[in-house]
């Protein structure tokens, strides 16, 4: 197909699961545009659609097929000339893919999506194009992504894959080993985000606080890769994903407190509070440094905001043990908390442990463990009413004149959000509001 053809072809990107798979959706839509073609938000539009799937646990893959499937249909109903499935669910499931949705016209894994063009040419062409090899990619060759305009905030990976092998995470297999990018990469790719408007950076990584050990000599980078993206100019705050507790270190905690850029946000994924269950987790720490780490943080990162994610339901987790989580969780009091039940992944070493807990236990849990957080979090939160906090105004709601955005404290998406009255100003400002409400995970306020 001639670059003149191409340009005539729409393509729509529907992205599926983590934020991982939002890079690399920005990252496929750099070159997209670049090739010619015009990128489109509705698929419906679409002559070509691209689903970047997730492949991480039971519901993620559910959602992933079900999404294929209503995307196929746009053959019979729609434009739609060429359905190309991506990401991991391709990575380990290629040949049921093809096998079993034959209306699907080309397929790329996780290391190979730099080869999308090419993909989507062959599959006009009438092949049907399979570029799924090593899940291996450095993110060191292309830094340029292509951001909805509009977008304020964006993820930016500083390591892909793991190393940790965890008893119950299949991430290894899809994304393959721990691999840290270049600090010159990571801060090339930040000024290039920030040309675009970009305001606010989360890093992300599948273990963010061991970036560099793999590639300057076993030295921790994460606290100098901060400083150096803190100088990129447009970026106004920094903030931090995935953060196992081994490897949070005194220089990373003075980072959190003396560099204004980094938002006092830790997001440290524990899974568990009992030692015995870590250990078949094959998680590194134990309660106790967790505790002592916690505590240390807040001590030195006044107002810190601490988000953690546990499994509930783990194969041999007794009633006495996810009693002992509760009351983790009510002792510690994260501001903010996720629950997932676990779920048996192919491959895994999980599925061979003995004593697997029933579904029913697992959502009974999962919802016990969410009320307690529930009330946690309106506690947590109502210590900002009547201070004055920087927002990120992000949206116009419309309704009675309000303005949604964020505090240093939410993350993006999975976090709470600030109604703003009183504003006059552009969207992607950071400015001060006086908060007056506060709720379960929502604050209310005015400009200053």
């Amino acid at each position: 197909m001639t670059e003149k053809a191409g340009s005539r072809e729409k393509v729509a990107i529907v992205t599926l699961g983590c934020e991982k798979n939002l890079v690399d959706s920005d990252m496929m839509a750099h070159l997209i545009d670049e090739k010619g073609y015009e990128l489109v938000d509705n698929p419906e539009e679409a002559t070509v659609v691209i689903v970047n799937t997730c492949g991480f646990i039971d519901a993620a893959k559910e959602e992933s097929v079900n999404k294929i499937l209503d995307m196929a249909e746009l053959k019979e109903s729609g434009k739609l000339k060429s359905l190309v499935v991506a990401g991991c669910l391709t990575q380990r499931y290629k040949e049921d893919i093809l096998d079993e949705i034959p209306e699907v016209d080309g397929i790329v894994g996780t290391g190979d999506f730099m080869s999308i063009t090419g993909i989507i040419e062959e599959s006009l062409e009438g092949k049907r194009p399979i570029y799924v090899g090593n899940p291996i990619f450095t993110y060191e060759e292309v830094v340029k992504r292509k951001v909805k305009t509009g977008t304020y905030s964006a993820y930016l990976k500083i390591a892909e894959g793991c190393d940790n092998a965890c008893t119950f995470c299949s991430i290894p297999i899809m994304r393959g080993g721990f691999r840290s990018r270049t600090i010159e990469s990571i801060v090339e790719e930040a000024r290039h985000l920030a040309e675009q408007g970009i305001v606010e950076l989360s890093l992300i990584a599948q273990d963010s606080t061991n970036y560099g050990t793999d590639i300057y000599d076993g030295k921790h980078m994460l606290p100098e890769l901060l400083n150096r993206l803190a100088e990129v100019e447009g970026i106004e705050w920094l903030r931090l994903h995935y953060a196992y507790p081994g490897f949070f270190t005194d220089e990373l905690i003075d980072v959190f407190a003396n560099n204004a850029k980094v938002c006092k946000y830790v997001d440290m994924p524990l899974q568990h509070s009992e030692d015995h269950i870590l250990k078949k987790m094959r998680r590194p720490g134990r309660q106790r440094d967790s505790r002592e780490l916690v505590a240390k943080i807040r001590s030195q990162v006044p107002d810190v905001a601490l988000r953690t994610s546990l499994i509930v339901g783990f194969p041999g987790e007794t009633e006495e043990d996810f009693e002992r989580l509760c009351e983790f969780v009510k002792d510690v009091k994260f501001d903010r908390l996720g629950v997932f039940t676990y779920s048996n992944e192919d491959d895994t070493a999980a599925t061979r442990l003995p004593d697997h807990v029933d579904e029913e236990t697992k959502e009974k849990r999962a919802n016990i463990l969410m009320e307690i957080q529930r009330e946690i979090a309106g506690e947590r939160n109502g210590r900002f009413v009547g201070r004055e906090l920087d927002v990120l105004i992000e949206r116009y709601e419309g309704r009675n004149d309000i303005y949604v955005g964020r505090t240093q404290y939410d993350a993006p998406e999975i976090d709470g959000e600030v109604f703003v009255s009183g504003y006059q100003g552009e969207l992607g400002k950071i400015v001060k509001v006086k908060i007056t409400h506060s709720y379960e995970y929502d604050l209310a306020g005015e400009v200053v």
